[in-house]
């Protein structure tokens, strides 16, 4: 199977848009240098919607691989710390229940505050995490063709 004949999905959050788009951008970049080129992207209001999401569109078995991209920040409640372990979990749950690849670059950084500094040092670090999405789809994705 050819990278071109995988769809892959990514589940984007709203929440932070600004920089959650910066790793869609970078993992789509990168899947397509691999060849991959049959990339959706759905968008959600935020990191807890993506698990039913992948869960969906895992179920359909029109996706070779799903990814999730949201940064949750700490609203200084610590209900961050829940929602972003809470996601991760249940991505986890939806690969393992689903046995289609699910990835995760949903980001929970420390200290996040909303002025131009943060925001263009996280951007920064989400195209870092997008092209690293990106090589982890191609290499898994890869490795199942390698093994079938």
């Amino acid at each position: 199977m050819s990278p071109a004949s995988h769809r892959i999905a990514i589940v984007a959050a709203r929440w932070h848009a600004e920089i959650v788009d910066v790793a869609v951008s970078a993992c789509r970049v990168g899947l397509g240098e691999r060849g991959f080129t049959a990339v959706d992207v759905i968008e959600v209001p935020g990191a807890f919607e993506i698990p039913l999401r992948i869960k969906r569109l895992a179920s359909t078995g029109e996706y070779a691989a799903l990814a999730g991209c949201a940064l949750v920040v700490d609203g200084g409640i610590y209900r961050h710390e829940f929602v972003a372990a809470t996601v991760v979990d249940a991505l986890m749950r939806v690969q393992l229940d689903t046995d289609v690849p699910v990835f995760s670059a949903v980001l929970t950084p420390h200290h996040f505050h909303e002025h131009d500094e943060h925001l263009a040092y996280f951007a920064r670090h989400f195209e870092v995490k997008g092209a690293e999405l990106a090589s982890a789809i191609a290499a898994t994705l890869s490795a199942q063709v390698a093994t079938a």
